[in-house]
């Protein structure tokens, strides 16, 4: 069974293969989905702002081409903040593969220190059975 620590090393993993020679701000992320596998990612920056991808696309792409469909926790670690949070637009990706309550693990150097859910991250977010 998948751990958040478990996660937490992943995304700290993940964030060691960051792409990010411009804003020197390395992030790493890892999923856990739905198929019980675990789909990490880390950002990739582009010269031509803003095209670069944050780390949370990079784990929902790994993990749509791995199979899974729906997000069960994801954990979040940049090694130059204490507790990054993902962006807007990656609150609105994570909510697009998640229920509400799925988990998102908040960490820094020492594993994960704060637990939220997408929900609380994007309270009036598009859920894709709102739509349906």
């Amino acid at each position: 069974m998948t751990k958040p620590a478990d996660l937490f090393e992943a995304a700290r993993a993940a964030s060691a293969r960051s792409y990010s020679p411009y804003s020197k701000f390395p992030v790493g992320a890892a999923i856990l989905a739905d198929d019980g596998a675990v789909y990490a990612g880390a950002n990739v920056e582009n010269l031509a702002y803003p095209e670069g991808i944050c780390a949370e696309g990079v784990a929902i792409g790994h993990m749509v081409m791995g199979g899974g469909r729906r997000i069960r926790a994801v954990a979040v670690y940049a090694p130059r903040l204490a507790l990054c949070t993902p962006c807007g637009g990656c609150r609105q990706k994570l909510a697009e593969f998640s229920a509400a309550d799925a988990e998102v693990y908040l960490c820094d150097d020492a594993g994960v220190r704060e637990t939220v859910t997408v929900g609380a991250l994007l309270p009036h977010a598009f859920f894709t059975e709102d739509i349906g």
